[in-house]
């Protein structure tokens, strides 16, 4: 027997995966995904999203990608997993998803196919929406320049392709490098760590989700999962999936507060919630928080 079978879950509620089906429409995602594909829908050129490690801002970009219907878009969700692509790498990577039929490798050439395609897209009544993904990485001026330049491919009173970056705050100081680029930002969106209510309430959901016909976590157990993930998802994620564990190991029919200060300490996360005994983090101190994800997942492993 596994905790699953001991809770009466289907699958696992806690799982830092992106799952199309655990998606948690808080307010302020409700309002990112609302103000994103009004970005989108009137092809503002460039928006952006922005939040602190583990807020959820991949998970909110595969939704969007999700809700983007193929009879209106040509869309693509781009991710960048270093610093060292070139520009010339990214131009050849946005015109295979876009479309592109055998992208050439002379710059000239593969901008003239990009915007013929561009310009087809249009006169079908499709609009082109690149959503790309650890944005952050994105730091060369080279780069930026690159987008600015995509940016242009237009006609006249009409954008043809638009941008939505997700990634972190220092995102913006990046984009910087090329001004011109930073001042086309046409909307913005900053995704916080949820508060106490929020934290409840996504629990819970991911709780019933899972097939759960009960709340298996108390209110106690609830406000130190706030206290200890600081509100940020993919904790509260490592420290239920943990407190689900523990509880089935100890027999637990609900998990308690007691539970989840062991699982927070065994974590390394903190001594005691509340009682300036932590781990001298704060909210917004994102090599920290970034610090304690890369230590979880080593523990994982």
């Amino acid at each position: 027997m596994s905790y699953l079978d001991f809770y009466g879950l289907n699958q696992e509620p806690f799982s830092n995966a992106p799952v199309g089906k655990f998606y948690f429409n808080s307010k302020q995602h409700s309002e990112a995904l609302i103000r994103l594909k009004y970005a989108a829908e009137s092809m503002k050129g460039l928006a952006l999203l922005i939040g602190d490690i583990g807020t959820g801002k991949t998970t909110l970009a595969r939704k969007m990608l999700d809700q983007l219907p193929e009879d209106q878009y040509e869309s693509a969700l781009l991710v960048i997993i270093h610093t060292g692509i070139t520009a010339n790498w990214l131009l050849r990577k946005i015109a295979m998803q876009l479309g592109v039929t055998a992208p050439t490798n002379d710059k000239l050439q593969l901008l003239s196919q990009l915007y013929n395609r561009l310009v087809e897209l249009h006169e079908n009544n499709r609009k082109a929406v690149v959503l790309v993904d650890e944005a952050q990485m994105l730091q060369s001026r080279e780069i930026m320049e690159e987008f600015r330049g995509l940016l242009n491919l237009e006609l006249p009173e009409k954008k043809l392709l638009t941008f939505i970056f997700f990634g972190l705050p220092e995102m913006e100081d990046y984009m910087k490098l090329d001004e011109p680029l930073a001042q086309r930002v046409a909307l913005k969106y900053t995704l916080k760590t949820f508060d106490e209510p929020s934290t409840k309430e996504y629990v819970n959901y991911r709780v019933k989700i899972a097939g759960s016909e009960k709340e298996l976590f108390d209110d106690a157990a609830l406000q130190s999962v706030h206290n200890f993930s600081r509100g940020v998802p993919r904790l509260i994620n490592t420290l239920c999936d943990n407190g689900l564990f523990e509880g089935y190991l100890v027999k637990a029919k609900t998990i308690s507060k007691t539970i989840m200060e062991s699982v927070a300490s065994d974590l390394g996360l903190s001594r005691s919630p509340g009682t300036g005994k932590d781990i001298k983090h704060k909210t917004h101190e994102l090599d920290e928080i970034d610090s304690i994800l890369d230590s979880l997942e080593q523990k994982k492993e």
